[in-house]
């Protein structure tokens, strides 16, 4: 069994979307209530504060990541700090902000967004692609566990507060075709479905908010593997990386723990037995 390792010391209080950059082979993540992205790259920890909540992120090139944030897309420049407004949601959405999200097999890149108080069935799932936005679902409260098979005819998302992973059918473009269909119902467990990454057999990892671990399952629903996190309650989100993609980064929260010990809320490091997938492209 693989044990984790305390990969970052930074305590998060909502940590989430963990990115491995292929061009720099550097892992990003952000903390979402702290309104930053976090990174560690050789003895160095940047940050970079962003001045409104942010949550996931797709990369573009060497130096700039698409992020997903509480006012719409921006283009973060890693070197300049710069953030630039790339695509706005509505005026009206004050009340929203991003959550979960992860580039698909096509370079486009989907993300949710969901109420600032988690308020029932605000939420929702767009895509981005070549300068289109499309919502994809609405009625979510808080969605989660976006990714997509490795040859792209998949996608997976879950609303954590309904304790249920879907997976949908994607036609040769990336886009939604038929309906949705239940992968995994979680309410039997009392499992809280959180971010999730497909490794390169086609297996789901998903980690489960307020049980301290990463659970892998394979493409017929059935799970394989048990991952705890020692240390960390509220698992949020993984992401394969290092040289070989055997390395699995999980950022934790401390969000809605009282009196937290200091491991709470910090990044971990597995090593695992299965390789993981390259995190695609996003195109502009």
């Amino acid at each position: 069994m693989a044990m984790s390792q305390i990969f970052d010391t930074r305590a998060c209080e909502l940590g989430e979307g963990a990115l491995w950059h292929p061009l720099r082979q550097q892992f990003f993540w952000f903390d979402i209530l702290g309104c930053k992205l976090l990174s560690r790259h050789g003895d160095a920890s940047p940050a970079w504060p962003l001045g409104k909540m942010a949550s996931a992120a797709g990369w573009l090139n060497a130096a700039h990541l698409l992020l997903a944030t509480e006012t719409g897309l921006a283009v973060l420049d890693l070197d300049s700090g710069q953030l630039t407004p790339h695509w706005r949601l509505p005026a009206s959405a004050t009340a929203l902000r991003s959550n979960d999200g992860r580039a698909d097999r096509h370079h486009g890149f989907w993300f949710s967004t969901m109420g600032k108080q988690a308020e029932p069935g605000v939420g929702a799932i767009y895509r981005y692609l070549r300068g289109e936005v499309r919502q994809l679902f609405d009625g979510l409260t808080i969605p989660n566990s976006i990714c997509f098979s490795p040859d792209g005819r998949q996608a997976y998302f879950s609303d954590t507060a309904r304790q249920i992973v879907w997976r949908q059918a994607l036609d040769a473009q990336g886009w939604p075709a038929g309906e949705r269909e239940v992968f995994l119902d979680l309410v039997p467990e009392g499992l809280n479905p959180d971010g999730a990454v497909v490794d390169a057999e086609g297996g789901l990892w998903c980690a489960h908010w307020g049980a301290g671990a990463v659970m892998r399952y394979s493409p017929e629903a059935q799970r394989t593997h048990t991952f705890s996190v020692r240390g960390a309650l509220h698992v949020s989100c993984p992401v394969f990386g290092g040289p070989d993609l055997r390395g699995l980064l999980l950022t934790t929260a401390r969000e809605g723990l009282t009196d937290p010990d200091p491991a709470q809320g910090m990044t971990y490091l597995l090593d695992v037995p299965i390789q993981g997938l390259p995190e695609p492209r996003v195109i502009l």
